[in-house]
């Protein structure tokens, strides 16, 4: 079974960018699952109700998200209601919204979950026991797990820690795609970030003046994002569903304009 996992969505032009070339993309990878992350769907962070639904509507099977959850008023009720849209699973008990959801998908049941790195973000509960815990309970032929961290080492940490338990595991927030996708001993699909689906000629999305603004005169300025066509980053990984275990990956990028 092919999984695709598409990096993180950033504002509109990211998003009009993988509603319109999405279909393209599953056909060329012949993917037969996908898993975008859409924390950041939103020009002020964050995903609303219109945003997910452009995003499933266009192909998305799940939507995984991040330390911008909350950021838009109507997300408590869009994971109220919608199983298919999910949080980081170390949030506290009481935080609205689920962690992980399972799809059948061609007869195959796959589960997704979704956790948040502690470094350099927010002081949530521990991701590596949250995820061992909801990784060991869940019966699913297919387990994918978007790690939502900062720090590469403790991405490579939670790839091995989940080596043999999760299909694949994949990192986001960072926005700049790593080369180092790859089968760790134990049969899991890894990669450090998958990148950013958003301005092309950017700073992780944001106006590259007001970022260069800010690293060489200490300029505070509000970030806004930058007004450029969208490329379209991610990996796609091959498992097999009779065993759970990745047998292959391989990243990609669609830039603007480029024929996929």
């Amino acid at each position: 079974m092919k999984i695709l996992t598409i990096g993180d969505v950033v504002g509109d032009s990211g998003t009009a960018a993988v509603c319109e070339r999405l279909g393209e993309i599953k056909g060329k990878y012949a993917a037969d699952f996908c898993v975008v992350n859409g924390e950041n769907a939103c020009s002020a962070n964050g995903i609303s109700r219109r945003k997910a639904e452009m995003l499933l509507h266009a192909g998305a099977d799940v939507l995984t998200l991040g330390n911008h959850t909350f950021r838009q008023k109507d997300a408590p009720a869009l994971l109220q209601h919608n199983q298919n849209i999910i949080r980081p699973i170390n949030y506290p008990p009481e935080t609205v919204g689920r962690g992980f959801c399972t799809v059948e998908k061609n007869g195959v049941r796959i589960g997704v979950f979704n956790a948040l790195g502690r470094i350099y973000l927010e002081n949530v509960d521990c991701p590596f026991r949250a995820l061992n815990k909801a990784l060991s309970e869940m019966k699913a032929d297919i387990k994918i797990v978007d790690f939502h961290a900062e720090a590469t080492s403790e991405k490579r940490a939670m790839g091995f820690y989940l080596d043999g338990k999760a299909s694949v595991v994949f990192g986001t927030h960072t926005h700049v795609q790593t080369s180092d996708i790859q089968v760790l001993p134990r049969g899991t699909g890894y990669i450090t970030d998958i990148g950013m689906s958003g301005p092309h000629h950017s700073c992780l999305g944001v106006d590259k003046e007001i970022v260069i603004d800010r690293f060489v005169g200490c300029i505070p300025r509000r970030f806004e994002l930058a007004d450029s066509p969208a490329r379209i980053d991610g990996a796609v990984f091959t498992v097999d569903e009779t065993t759970g275990k990745c047998t292959g990956g391989e990243i990609f990028s669609v830039l603007p304009g480029e024929t996929i």
